[in-house]
């Protein structure tokens, strides 16, 4: 398991990254990191874990998935129906290219920080902070 894939810090500051584009947006991020992804497809697998985290069980059906196999170099960036059912299709490129010109560099805590910090930012769009918000699903990361 790639439990020290990121230093301590930098997990706070991915956790930390994660809350604060909460307090922007009432959709609900996650991170999900593991050694090597058992799919041929990233996105497939990322679906998976998806369910797993139980994300899809969101009032507005707005979860993020931030999705990375260490040892495989691949990353997904998943978002829920509801998410998908307002926002432009090209809506995750943005947030992709981001990840992808970190990672590519071996900056993988840069990456999710950058890429987090823009789905929240793009988010905040379509689903704004309520008042009353309620935070539905941990910030914790979660490996497999």
């Amino acid at each position: 398991m790639p439990l020290n894939f990121f230093s301590d810090s930098q997990n706070a500051a991915i956790i930390k990254a994660i809350q604060a584009a909460e307090h922007h947006t009432s959709g609900e991020i996650r991170v999900h990191i593991e050694k090597k992804c058992p799919s041929d497809n990233v996105l497939e697998r990322a679906a998976e874990v998806f369910v797993e985290l139980g994300m899809g069980n969101t009032t507005q059906l707005n979860g993020v998935l931030f999705y990375l196999s260490t040892d495989d170099r691949k990353f997904a960036v998943l978002g829920d129906k509801g998410i998908d059912k307002v926002v432009p299709e090209n809506f995750w490129e943005t947030t992709k290219n981001l990840l992808k010109t970190n990672f590519s560099q071996g900056l993988f805590a840069e990456g999710l920080l950058a890429g987090i910090q823009s789905a929240g930012e793009q988010l905040k769009h379509f689903f704004p902070y309520q008042s009353n918000d309620v935070n539905e699903l941990t910030d914790d990361i979660s490996f497999g």
